[in-house]
Formats: structure tokens, C-alpha cells, sequence
């Protein structure tokens, strides 16, 4: 179960950057061609805009393509190392602001000031209070009519196979940590608590109106649906509408494509 101070000291500390979080691309072919053929694809029609808010950018896999989708920019991170990061990386956009936050808040945005809020491969990793939080702070600061795009766990959906996989994670703990860390990772360490109903039932609480899921498997993880995508916007917005959910067992499947393509590409 993955709180604040595990986020905190996993990304600013245990983890090791090794490839400036460019690793996690490495099943679609790189952080362009999933950008290219997995995320912008899902928010073109919200794009180019005028604020766009990203929560938890790591060290800056996706800001490096939405910076040139907005007239201004503010990330935040409970992580100092990848505000430090995005800081460093970023210094010549004078549009751009990043900030640490408290993994719960954002009270550097102004009410009614953001267009786009965006968050991808990271919220997956947290439980339902960071993400009601979070939630109520958008109910915040999104514009009257701004939107905000969302990837988080789906694991609650599998409580018993969750709990027996722990339950043998702590059986081999005193034998093989090897073994231990295997059965504990295989769900990349997901909010448990965070199912795609859950998440409809925390934007009503915060007055927001979830428009759009999209249920999907993750890469290297079987055809089990761990994650969902979420719309949410202010209710009454030019996006408002009754939920639409869909099932994509083939979000995988993508991304063996997508990297093919990338191979076939980069060529020589």
C-alpha cells in the first residue's frame, strides 16, 4: 500500500533515475512514441491551451511535450529531486514553474486558473485519500470550463488476489528477498484502495463530474485491468456529459506495436 512517505523516499531517494524516468517508455519505444501514438491521442482535443497544471511530472517525461501546448505552465512534486530536475532541465521556459508540494495540495494555483490538469503514470501509485485530495483541489482551480486528464490504479478490483499475493510476499520474506520483492512488485505498486467506481464516487464528493474511463491492462502485466484513465471536469462545462466507460484490454498489446513501429523508424 503506497502512502506519502513511501512516495517521498522512493522517488527522492531509493530510486535511481538511471534513465531519467525514459525507462518506463521503453515498452512503447521511447517517451515520444508513447506520447505520440498513446497519450496525445487521448488529449488532442483539449490542446494547445492556455494553463496547464501537471501533478507528479517526475522528471519531466511528459513536460517535455506539453510545455509547447500552453501559454503557461505549473508542475508540482512531492519528490524535492524531481522538482530539482524539471527545475534544471526546463530553465529556459520562461512559461514553466515547478513546485514541491505536500503530495495532497497544489496552493501555489490560483482559483479558476487551470485549463488542463494532467497526470499520467503516477497518481497510479497512490491510494484513495491522496487522490479525493487531489480531486477536491482541482474542484479548485480548474477554469470553468477546464478539464483534466488522470491515470490511476484500478487494483482495488482485485482485493482477494492482492491479498493472497501479500500473503505469500510475507511468507517468502524470511527465506528469499529475491522472491519477496518479485510477488510484491507485481503490481508496480499500485494504489489498492482505487477502483474506477471508487474514483466516479470521489469526483461526486469533490463536485466534479468524471465524463470518460478508460479501463486498460498495463504493459507486461497480463491481461488483469490494473489501471483506468479518468476525465473530470467542472460540472456544466462544454465537456460535461453522462460517464462513457471502456474496457481496452489492448493497451499492451499498444504498446508492442508502438515499439515495432519505433524500431522500424529508427532504422538505418
Amino acid at each position: 500500500m503506497p502512502t506519502l512517505t513511501w512516495n517521498r523516499h522512493e522517488w527522492d531517494h531509493r530510486y535511481g533515475w538511471a534513465g531519467r524516468g525514459d525507462e518506463w517508455s521503453a515498452p512503447w519505444g521511447g517517451p515520444e512514441a508513447q506520447w505520440q501514438r498513446c497519450v496525445y491521442p487521448r488529449i488532442a482535443r483539449f490542446l494547445p491551451t492556455g494553463t496547464i497544471l501537471e501533478i507528479a511530472p517526475g522528471f519531466g517525461r511528459w513536460t517535455q511535450f506539453l510545455l509547447g501546448q500552453c501559454e503557461s505552465y505549473v508542475g508540482v512534486d512531492l519528490a524535492e529531486r524531481c522538482v530539482a530536475t524539471c527545475t534544471e532541465r526546463f530553465a529556459g521556459q520562461d512559461h514553466a514553474q515547478f513546485f514541491v508540494n505536500d503530495g495532497l495540495s497544489v496552493p501555489m494555483v490560483a482559483d479558476s486558473t487551470v485549463d488542463f490538469a494532467f497526470s499520467f503514470d503516477s497518481l497510479v501509485h497512490c491510494e484513495q485519500d491522496v487522490v479525493g485530495a487531489y480531486l477536491r483541489e482541482l474542484r479548485r482551480v480548474l477554469a470553468p470550463t477546464g478539464v483534466a486528464f488522470l491515470h490511476h490504479s484500478n487494483l482495488g478490483v482485485y482485493r482477494r488476489t492482492t491479498a493472497l499475493v501479500d500473503a505469500v510476499g510475507r511468507a517468502l520474506s524470511p527465506f528469499s528477498a529475491r522472491a519477496r520483492n518479485g510477488v510484491q512488485l507485481w503490481n508496480y505498486w499500485r494504489g489498492q484502495s482505487v477502483t474506477a467506481d471508487r474514483f466516479v464516487e470521489l469526483c461526486a464528493a469533490a463536485d466534479l463530474t468524471c465524463v470518460s474511463q478508460e479501463v486498460i491492462n498495463w504493459v507486461g502485466r497480463g491481461p488483469l485491468l490494473l489501471d483506468c484513465i479518468s476525465v473530470v471536469t467542472q460540472p456544466g462545462s462544454r465537456w460535461d456529459q453522462p460517464l462513457i466507460r471502456t474496457t481496452n484490454r489492448r493497451f499492451s498489446a499498444a504498446a508492442r506495436s508502438s515499439a515495432a513501429a519505433a524500431q522500424l523508424f529508427l532504422a538505418r
